[in-house]
Formats: C-alpha cells, sequence, structure tokens
C-alpha cells in the first residue's frame, strides 16, 4: 500500500530529496507547487550537491520549439507539453484530460523511501509516487497511486508506475519475446529515435512479451559496461514502452494495459499501479542480474523458504500423461526416491472425469474411478519413502465438459454477443465473483485439510481473449482476486509451498512471487533449449526458483534425443527435477541420474544463494557460473550446443574470483570428463582427479583452456580456494 508511515518526516526543506541504499543514490528535485523530477539515479555522488546537478542538466530554447525548455517529471504530464508518450492518461468523458500535477507534500521515510503527493486541482486528481531504494541490492521500487478527488467519474486509460529517464549513454535495448516451450528469449537492437512498445494482452504475464526490459550502452556485456533493468511486478496485462524523444533524452515506462473502459474511479477512489523494480549498475549485465536476485531473495520470496533446501522433484506428467495407475504410480515412486528424489508430484489427471485434457477442470475432487480410495494409499506410499508430496491444479480454468460448467455456466468470463474464442477446451472463471472464489477456495482448502500435501503446482494453461464480467473488462480485478486468493490459501497453509506454472513461463513475475515460490520456466525439457531458456530468466529470477527438470532421451516436444549427461547438467543450474519415465530409462542413466542429483544436493546451497554471472562465450557456447559469497567457492557450466568453426576450442575466462587467491580447480561433471582426443588440458592439468591450484588472477585474466568436445556437450568446474 501507498500510505506513507506515521513516522514519516517532512523532507523538504531544501527542495530535494537523496535516497541512498547499496551503492545507488536516488536524486529528486520536488519543491512544492511544481512537478516532481529525477535529478539522478546511478552511482552515488559523494562530492556533488542536488543544486549543482540542477545547474548542470540547464537545457536552453532550441529554434522551432518552446521559449523555455520543459524538464521532464515523474509523469511527463500532457499539460507540461512535452514530447513523447504521457506516464498518465485520464478524463471525464472526454475533458479534464490535460492534467497538471504538482507538489503538495513529500515525506521522507528514512533514507531509503519518500512519499510525494502531486495534486492538481483544475482536474481534481491526486498523483502519490512512492520511490524506494532497497538497501541491500540497491534496487529501485516505484509504485503510484492516482485518486479521483471530484464527485464525478473519472476513467484512467494508462498510468505508468514511473516515467524513468533512461542515462543518454544506454543506446541499445534488450527486450524478451519467445513463444511457448520457447520463453525468455532476447532480441537486442539499438535504441531509436521514437517508440519501442511491447504489449501484453493475454491475462497474464505471458510467452511472448515478459514484463521486462534492459537499456544497455553499446559495448556493455556481461562483466562490464552501464546496464539498466526494468521490471513489472504485475501477473495481468502490461505495457512495456521505451521513448527516445528528437531532444536526445529517453524516458521507459510499464503499467498495467487497460481494455477499453476498464479502469474507472468513483468519487474518492484510487488506483495503485504495481511496482516497477528497476536497477543499474556500470559493472555489465550480469551485476545488473546480481541486484534483482538480491532484491528478490530478501523481500520478496518467502522467508521461511530461503532457509529450507529446496528439494529435489519428480513429476508424473511426462512419464503417465492422463494414464493414471496406482501400480504404476507406486513403482514410479520407488524409482524416484531411489534416484534421489524428495518431493513427488502428481500431475494433471487426477480429479473428477479429467482423463483428458478436454474435460474435467473445475471438478475439484479427487476422482473415485482412477482413486477408489482417495489420495491417501499414494500419498502414504511416497512419505514412507521420505519424500513430500505435491499435487497439481489448474483452479482458474473449467472446461465446458464438467459439472461445474454444466452447474454455472454464467461463471466464466464472456463478452456479450461475441463467441468464446476456442482453446485448449476451457474458459476462463470470472475470478472477480465472490461465488467462484468462495467455490475454488473451499474445494483447494478441503483437499489440503484432508491430505498431507505440502505442495501446489498451480497452473494457468490458456490466454484470456476476452476478460470481460458483466460487459465490463475486469483482467486488473480478476489479477487480484487471483492474489487474494493465493494469499488465501497460504495464510491457512502457512508450510505450503506453490509453483507459479502457466503453460511453462507464461506468468513468471515479482507480483505472483509474492504468493508462490517457485517458476516453471518452460514446458520443454529439451536440454538445449532449457539452456536458452534458463539463461534468458536468469536476467531477472534467480537459479534456486527456476524449475529445471530432467527430461526423457527423447523430447516429447522436439524429437530430439540427447545424453543423461547433459539433462542433468543442464537441470543442475536451477531448482532441479525430474519428468521423465523412469520405469523406461536404461540403467546406466539411472546411474548417472542418480549420481548428478547427489552432486546437485552437494552443491545447491552455493547454487542457491551465491552470486550468479552468465558468461561472455562464442555463439556455439553457453556457460554460467555462481561464485560464494566469500569468494571461495564456485561452480560453472561450459555446454557446447552445437559444433564450433574453429579446429580447436578456445579458452574459458571465469569471472567473480579473488584475483589474491588460488583455486583448486576440477571438473566434477560428468565424471570422467572426456575429450575427443588425447592428451588434453584434463590430463595435463589433472581435472578429473585431483586438480590443479590456480591463481584467480590467472583463471579470470589468462583464461584456461577448454577440452576438444563433442557437440550437445556439457562440462561443470568446481573451484575452491585454498
Amino acid at each position: 500500500m501507498l500510505t506513507p508511515d506515521n513516522d514519516s518526516q517532512f523532507a523538504n526543506r531544501n527542495n530535494y530529496v537523496s535516497l541512498v541504499a547499496n551503492d545507488t543514490i536516488l536524486v529528486l528535485a520536488n519543491k512544492i507547487g511544481t512537478r516532481p523530477r529525477i535529478l539522478h539515479w546511478g552511482p552515488i555522488l559523494k562530492q556533488t550537491t542536488p543544486q549543482q546537478l540542477e545547474q548542470m542538466a540547464t537545457r536552453q530554447h532550441a529554434h522551432g520549439g518552446p521559449d523555455l525548455d520543459i524538464p521532464a517529471s515523474l509523469m511527463n504530464d500532457l499539460s507540461s507539453g512535452i514530447g513523447g508518450h504521457s506516464g498518465l492518461l485520464a478524463h471525464r468523458l472526454g475533458k479534464d484530460w490535460g492534467t497538471a500535477c504538482l507538489v503538495e507534500d513529500v515525506e521522507l521515510h528514512g533514507t531509503n523511501a519518500v512519499t510525494i503527493t502531486c495534486n492538481d486541482n483544475a482536474t481534481r486528481i491526486r498523483v502519490m509516487h512512492k520511490l524506494g531504494l532497497d538497501p541491500d541490492s540497491g534496487v529501485l521500487t516505484c509504485q503510484t497511486r492516482v485518486t479521483n478527488t471530484a464527485d464525478t467519474p473519472l476513467t484512467i486509460d494508462w498510468c505508468a508506475a514511473l516515467c524513468l529517464p533512461i542515462d543518454e549513454r544506454a543506446n541499445r535495448l534488450i527486450g524478451f519475446t519467445g513463444r511457448w516451450a520457447g520463453e525468455f528469449e532476447t532480441e537486442d537492437i539499438p535504441l531509436f529515435t521514437g517508440s519501442y512498445v511491447r504489449e501484453n494482452k493475454s491475462g497474464r504475464t505471458s510467452h511472448c512479451n515478459f514484463p521486462g526490459l534492459i537499456v544497455a550502452a553499446q559495448t556493455t556485456d556481461e562483466s562490464q559496461g552501464l546496464a539498466i533493468g526494468l521490471h513489472l511486478g504485475w501477473s495481468g496485462n502490461n505495457t512495456v514502452r521505451a521513448d527516445r524523444l528528437s531532444d536526445g533524452s529517453t524516458f521507459a515506462q510499464m503499467g498495467e494495459y487497460f481494455f477499453p473502459g476498464e479502469m474507472q474511479l468513483g468519487a474518492g477512489q484510487h488506483y495503485d499501479t504495481p511496482v516497477l523494480y528497476a536497477a543499474i549498475t556500470d559493472q555489465g549485465l550480469s551485476a545488473l542480474s546480481q541486484k534483482f536476485h538480491s532484491h528478490l531473495r530478501q523481500d520478496i520470496l518467502s522467508d521461511s523458504l530461503q532457509e529450507k533446501p529446496r528439494p529435489v522433484h519428480y513429476n508424473t506428467w511426462e512419464a503417465v500423461y492422463f494414464n493414471h495407475d496406482q501400480a504404476t504410480l507406486f513403482d514410479l515412486a520407488d524409482k524416484a526416491a531411489a534416484v534421489g528424489a524428495e518431493r513427488f508430484v502428481l500431475d494433471d489427471g487426477w480429479f473428477g472425469g479429467r482423463r483428458n485434457d478436454r474435460t474435467g477442470l473445475g471438478d475439484w475432487w479427487v476422482s473415485k474411478d482412477v482413486y477408489p480410495e482417495g489420495l491417501t494409499p499414494l500419498i502414504r506410499k511416497v512419505t514412507e519413502l521420505g519424500m513430500e508430496f505435491g499435487l497439481w491444479f489448474e483452479p482458474e480454468m473449467v472446461n465446458p465438459d464438467s459439472e461445474l460448467y454444466r452447474a454455472h455456466p454464467d461463471w466464466v468470463l464472456q463478452l456479450d454477443g461475441v463467441e468464446h474464442i476456442k482453446s485448449r477446451g476451457q474458459h476462463a472463471l470470472d475470478l472477480t465473483r465472490p461465488d467462484v472464489t468462495e467455490y475454488l477456495h473451499s474445494k483447494i482448502h478441503s483437499i489440503l485439510l484432508r491430505n498431507n500435501i505440502s505442495y501446489i503446482k498451480w497452473d494457468m494453461n490458456r490466454n484470456i481473449h476476452h476478460p470481460a464480467s458483466g460487459g465490463h473488462a475486469v483482467i486488473s480485478k480478476q489479477t487480484n482476486a487471483l492474489y487474494e486468493l493465493l494469499e488465501q490459501l497460504r495464510t491457512e497453509h502457512p508450510t505450503l509451498e506453490i509453483e507459479t506454472c502457466a503453460s511453462g513461463g507464461g506468468r513468471a513475475d515479482y507480483g505472483i512471487l509474492k504468493y508462490t515460490d517457485r517458476i516453471w520456466t518452460s514446458d520443454s525439457n529439451d536440454a538445449l533449449d532449457r539452456q536458452r531458456i534458463q539463461r534468458g530468466a536468469s536476467h531477472f529470477f534467480p537459479l534456486e526458483i527456476i524449475g529445471a527438470h530432467v527430461g526423457p532421451r527423447t523430447c516429447h516436444i522436439t524429437g530430439r534425443k540427447l545424453s543423461m549427461e547433459l539433462r542433468v547438467a543442464t537441470a543442475f543450474f536451477g531448482h532441479m527435477g525430474m519428468e521423465l519415465n523412469l520405469l523406461n530409462e536404461k540403467p546406466n542413466d539411472l546411474d548417472v541420474l542418480k549420481a548428478g542429483i547427489q552432486l546437485h544436493k552437494a552443491h545447491r546451497t552455493l547454487l542457491h544463494s551465491g552470486a550468479f554471472y552468465r558468461l561472455d562465450t562464442p555463439p556455439h557456447v553457453n556457460a554460467v557460473g555462481v561464485v560464494s559469497d566469500a569468494k571461495t567457492e564456485a561452480l560453472v557450466s561450459w555446454v557446447n550446443l552445437t559444433g564450433h568453426r574453429q579446429t580447436l576450442p578456445g579458452k574459458i575466462f571465469f569471472v567473480g574470483l579473488d584475483p589474491k587467491l588460488s583455486y583448486r580447480t576440477k571438473i566434477i561433471w560428468p565424471s570422467p570428463a572426456a575429450s575427443r582426443t588425447l592428451p588434453s588440458i584434463i590430463e595435463a592439468a589433472g581435472l578429473n582427479n585431483a586438480g590443479t591450484l590456480l591463481s584467480g588472477e590467472a583463471l579470470m585474466n589468462a583464461g584456461l583452456q577448454v577440452p576438444l568436445l563433442d557437440p550437445e556437450t556439457a562440462l561443470i568446474y568446481h573451484l575452491v580456494s585454498e
């Protein structure tokens, strides 16, 4: 909420506010009666005053423009005359649209947060900005509240969390796109004069328009250079935009995408934007990601979960699909426990008449046809084997072929007079109706009460094309109703863990992660697909919440056949799990899988708490690493996605180490590692055995030769200081 703290102090004595946290400072000009402005956001300036910053930014009249330069503000109000896109578009039946929100009050909360209240007496709109810098990570959080202070309704067509000015040295955009089974793809394009806009109308964060954006200098790479990251913590429709104006200034905005008339405020009502998370660094893209990872760990994810090792999963989907058979599931549980699984998740097909993906959604009771004694025997079997039990749900959807839909066809989101768009044989339930959320809560709550279930996989498998209730667009209300339902269940079941899944990574953001604990990153368990997907997701999400599973030898999506060694190495750098039919795997592959799981368990504390790095490599390689906070230990993965053009590979240049320390360097996966020709660096440096002691400065600056490897081959290096 944006309500100021009771103990906050009036902080406008000198017309400026400076927020300081970690290595970042935000300097604001906020004189009463003016539009609030950002004077500087970036590295701490110890010898510079706000007055100097304001003076240094003095701009002048340009021919063809207004007599005085128009300064930017936190919302770039329409009435200001500034070029580019305004951060607030609101009106009353076409009137009262020229907002001029001027500072009325400023309240400082400690040294790292401020609330700036602005008012426009003419349009009768109040705008309140809440800005904060996270003390640990330096991440900037921004949220805006718009209040209608008039007696007549106010329609909001657009409201950004903030109009964030972008350092003019950042002239390159890294946006996020993708598709089902190919999420978190990055697009790298030059920043141009004009508007970069991505609109998402899917009712979730989507597979193709993840609400994140990175703006960087042309020469920035993973280890050096200016990088600015932005992410909207919101699980519904959104717009991401960056506008470079003809005067050379650039502004980034993120906010909800509203359907026509969706956001209307009555007298005295207010609207809160989702939170915008932003970070800036001059140390490259990996340092930028580390800021976001730190903030998510410290401020958003569950504290209790952070203290618990992330259990290795076994998920039944790609083993049985809808063919649930208790004897088979018992055998799978035995196999899963034998290779090291710590959690057994029963996926789709356990409830109602759900024997295929066209029936049963909404009928949330255990199927007597498949489980005549309920889930108790299977849960007992799983827990006796020392594993936790998890269960799949898709609460927000309903099949027309279901008891629920036949009883309540009016419970779905639908646009009057418009035929439903068919998708997966299901419709979206209207969560804005209390009777719908009460039904869902009662069914899920009852199952959790009656069974020893510690984990839910919460899925959402289709876009919402016609998000209307009573004729009005309601995705904003629908998303908040989802949050309320999740919060209610977590309050009643405080140890319950929830995975966010939407046909894979279709709903992944900091908003949903306030109520969930893990992201199902993609439905593709193809290890080569996953190398790219997980690298893209890592820009904003740390490894411990990136669900990563060892799939079957032949991927059911791509048809590609990949070795167990590569599949294990890919799932190793994430929240590791399995999703394959263990009853069909070769004994040798099961041995490899078991060894990989044991290795992951031995190193997951480092993987799930250390500083994450993406290495700059040739296009045929994906390399990532994790370094402990004390820089005394590191794990690095090197994967040949394809073959290389040169006759021999180059070197691996390690990152994040202490140049003054020496590190015992080994290859720990696969064991033993093998080069295509002998002898190689593996033999010369004893990398399969005791390893070799190498200095941090040499590992980072001289590099270590990579052995000659086949395509689709992975190595995992382990470094420990001595």
